[in-house]
């Protein structure tokens, strides 16, 4: 009898070892392809059998061989392989190496068939089409000359063929690098600059110093600086410099040189004024942008706009500014809300309700406010229906997302989560929900949440607002007195629950914890034995993260927009983000100068509301969440070293 239980149990354990050394086998595989290994990649390759990463390594092999012109076995691999991921990223890799060789052809026949290209890609496809004298390519071109600010390296010789065929003028040039310098990027200003004509290329060291040393080249300028465009625009771009880093002293600088300059330059400068000191609170913005008159500014320049109009209280500005924005961008969903409360403030009531009809219901901030304005309840939608057996089957032998398991299996998380996002692609709400369905059954939170927060029509609130570890996340914000509705809010956006979870700052675990904040919570709340290894563990992670938020509640108002804004950025940077008076708490969210910062309070406010929906079963209230903000004061904080 003994014997045959040994049996029944080698037997059993015969399936988990073989997969114990496929797996092994496909990690020596992917090991050997990135040491350039061929002999060892395809040892390795033959051991995998049917693996659900063989594909993969399959992939490994046609790449490492790509320069032995196996065309027809890439062409093979692409069609059994057709519309996945692995076989997208294949196609694009060689189609970057055959525009390398300039075989046009090939890319012709291969770049229809990507699904989702990436911008480089397309311009090797680009310049193939320029070499048979396709020039509707240079259209296509010439709508992102004030867009693409760092074109890729296949993209500048479509620049360069835009520029030779005289698309663009000097006003676009200058156009160009006033945006690339804006957007911080001066060495690609300069590459911009060498398409002007040679008589009016600026001369190099002058731009530099213009770029680099933006006092000390207005100090020095020639007399005649203003007798040429380049000297003009070289002083401008000079004022910007000077603007980023303080305002105040840029404008004193550019009242100085108005009088040489002419208006679209004066424009450009004050726009740029105006800009930083919007982004600094600068009570002056709104006066500076509006010297800058109806000249054509940058999205981030309008919305900036926008940010310090509604800080000032000023919604002709506010309404006007949104008005003259580009269609795509003033149809954004915050643009769409604060167009119309200015429609609101200047008692266009019916004008404003329909501006908020178009994005209220929307699960985000924005739409909740909407919502709110329209007289409607916060609430979670219908729940769907679960998924079937079928659908549950389905999704267990959809190829992409047993890929991404098995991914997630060998921790290759990067991995993972890149195929289990391409195999979503063009499912149905049913499709989604039980692909949501299987990621929540082996414990991949992440992958649930943001799956089920793809559906369309058909919703499931208790996936996408998944609440694990409520045994130790409830308890805990109870004993630190926090809402449990806004602690939750706020993991699922700092960690999506991954208790492995490390920023690429070196934030941990599922409240995702910098080391030094964690240090002093534990010393603060008296938690011996603490160290740096016991940050993951969920429980003390919990811990210190719970106790931290009750912390910086109790030393900024008690207010969750203050103590959102401190967790993410820190509590100096929100108690300094306040203004002279009281300020709307949705107005303080939307004027965060940190657009990761700006972006993670709105998305933990509203995740808030709908956990709180979830959890006691009736409607809640974003603005009742947000409230008003006090004014700034100089009075200290009571926890003056809170990290």
């Amino acid at each position: 009898m003994k014997f045959h239980a040994l049996v029944i149990g080698l037997l059993l354990a015969l399936p988990a070892v073989a997969q114990d050394s496929r797996d092994t086998a496909f990690l020596t595989a992917r090991d050997a392809f990135r040491a350039g290994d061929r002999n060892k990649l395809e040892r390795a390759s033959s051991q995998i059998g049917n693996h659900e990463l063989a594909v993969y390594a399959e992939n490994y092999r046609l790449r490492m061989n790509f320069d032995q012109g196996h065309s027809a076995a890439i062409r093979g691999f692409l069609e059994r392989n057709e519309r996945s991921y692995v076989a997208e990223k294949l196609r694009a890799d060689w189609i970057r190496w055959l525009g390398k060789r300039a075989a046009w052809g090939e890319i012709d026949s291969e770049y229809p068939a990507l699904i989702a290209p990436e911008p480089d890609v397309t311009c090797w496809q680009q310049q193939g089409r320029l070499a048979r004298g396709d020039r509707s390519v240079l259209d296509e071109a010439e709508k992102l000359w004030l867009t693409m600010l760092e074109p890729p390296e296949p993209c500048r010789a479509v620049f360069d063929a835009v520029v030779a065929g005289q698309r663009v003028d000097a006003d676009a040039v200058w156009t160009r690098a006033r945006r690339q310098v804006e957007a911080n990027r001066p060495s690609w200003a300069k590459t911009t600059l060498n398409y002007l004509p040679d008589s009016q290329t600026p001369d190099g060291k002058a731009l530099d110093q213009a770029l680099n040393s933006a006092m000390g080249y207005l100090a020095r300028q020639p007399a005649n600086w203003s007798n040429s465009r380049s000297g003009r625009e070289l002083a401008v771009f000079a004022i910007q410099r000077i603007a980023t880093n303080d305002p105040r002293v840029a404008a004193d600088e550019l009242e100085k040189l108005k009088p040489r300059l002419q208006d679209n330059e004066k424009q450009w400068a004050w726009g740029q004024i105006g800009l930083q000191a919007a982004k600094r609170h600068l009570p002056e913005a709104v006066e500076w942008f509006g010297r800058a008159g109806a000249t054509r500014l940058s999205d981030d320049a309008y919305q900036w706009k926008v940010r310090a109009a509604l800080r000032a209280h000023e919604w002709g500005v506010v309404r006007d500014t949104i008005q003259a924005m580009p269609p795509a961008l003033a149809s954004l969903p915050e643009w769409t809300y604060w167009l119309g409360r200015a429609y609101r403030a200047g008692g266009r009531s019916t004008d404003a309700n329909a501006l908020f009809e178009k994005i209220a219901g929307q699960p985000n901030f924005y739409g909740n406010l909407a919502d709110e304005e329209l007289g409607r309840a916060i609430v979670a939608p219908p729940k769907a229906a679960p998924p079937s057996s079928d659908e549950q089957k389905t999704a267990r032998e959809n190829p992409g997302l047993r890929r991404s398991l098995a991914f997630f299996r060998l921790e290759m998380r990067t991995e993972a989560v890149k195929e289990w996002n391409w195999s979503l692609r063009g499912m149905s709400d049913r499709e989604l929900l039980a692909a949501a369905d299987l990621a929540q059954r082996n414990q991949i939170w992440d992958r649930a949440i943001n799956t089920a927060d793809k559906t369309k029509n058909e919703h499931d609130y208790s996936l996408r607002f998944l609440a694990p570890y409520d045994d130790q996340v409830r308890p805990a914000a109870r004993n630190q007195s926090l809402d449990d509705a806004w602690v939750y809010g706020l993991m699922r956006q700092e960690s999506r629950f991954i208790t492995s979870a490390k920023s690429n700052v070196g934030a941990s675990g599922l409240m995702q914890l910098m080391p030094a904040t964690a240090k002093w919570v534990a010393k603060k709340i008296g938690l011996r034995d603490f160290h740096q290894g016991k940050v993951n563990d969920t429980e003390i992670n919990v811990l210190l993260g719970t106790s931290y938020m009750r912390l910086v509640m109790e030393n900024l108002d008690n207010h969750p927009v203050l103590a959102s804004a401190a967790y993410n950025a820190g509590p100096g940077r929100a108690k300094k983000w306040r203004a002279d008076r009281p300020l709307e708490g949705a107005i303080y969210a939307e004027s965060i100068p940190f657009s990761e910062t700006r972006d993670y309070v709105k998305k933990v406010l509203s995740n808030a509301v709908y956990y709180s929906v979830l959890f006691n079963g009736q409607p809640d209230s974003l603005k009742a969440r947000l409230g008003t903000v006090n004014p700034r004061s100089s009075e200290p904080m009571k926890d003056q070293d809170l990290p």
